[in-house]
């Protein structure tokens, strides 16, 4: 069962962060990243424009994300010092977010996964959903979170007749998430990736792939 796929990204804004679990490490301290989120959208269906998304749609996405951390103080809710982030935020001194999980890339991955996927889900009566997110600190850093797992776990807990239809799309899900990883040549025919440096890549060219 075939599967379209669209991607849009989208600028976060200019964030602060703080990982006070980071005891040897600079991240402790306050520091600021200027986010970029690259958003994959899959479903089965084109709409009746032969679109996967309606990116003018997604407005409101963005002032979601960008409320969440454009120009804004994100801590975990564990931060000892969480007290001190609120008085700063009383006296308008910053804007604060507080993460009930716990701050870092990863987390943000996951945050604007879940924020684009219920909002795509609501946009599109649950004909697309939010594949996977790759979120960027800069050219160097990034990370990826992937909602394969939660769409599974929607198909399975759905008892209707076409159930093994949507578990049939729900492989061709996996394949278009983590397709290096399941190719169907046999594992000694695979060939180890080459060692050294292949090169910077611009973050144009990194969206661009």
């Amino acid at each position: 069962m075939s599967m379209y796929q669209s991607t849009k990204v989208i600028e976060l804004g200019s964030c602060a962060f703080r990982q006070w679990r980071a005891e040897h490490s600079h991240c402790k301290y306050i520091h600021g990243y200027q986010l970029k989120a690259k958003l994959w959208f899959g479903g089965k269906e084109l709409d009746d424009k032969n679109w996967m998304v309606d990116f003018g749609g997604l407005k409101e996405l963005k002032r979601k994300l960008q409320e969440q951390f454009d120009h804004t103080t994100v801590v975990a809710a564990d931060d000892p010092k969480l007290e001190v982030f609120k008085e700063l935020d009383k006296q308008g001194i910053i804007q604060l977010r507080v993460m009930p999980d716990g701050v870092g890339i990863e987390r943000t991955a996951e945050y604007v996964w879940k924020t684009a996927n219920d909002h795509v889900k609501e946009l599109t009566d649950g004909r697309c959903w939010c594949v996977k997110v790759e979120v960027f600190e800069h050219e160097e850093n990034s990370a990826t979170y992937s909602g394969t797992l939660e769409r599974a776990k929607e198909v399975i807990n759905n008892n209707d007749a076409d159930i093994i239809s949507k578990l049939g799309s729900m492989a061709e899900e996996v394949k278009a998430t983590f397709p290096d990883n399941l190719e169907t040549k046999n594992v000694q025919e695979r060939r180890p990736a080459p060692v050294g440096n292949t090169g910077n890549k611009s973050l144009k060219e990194i969206f661009e792939t």
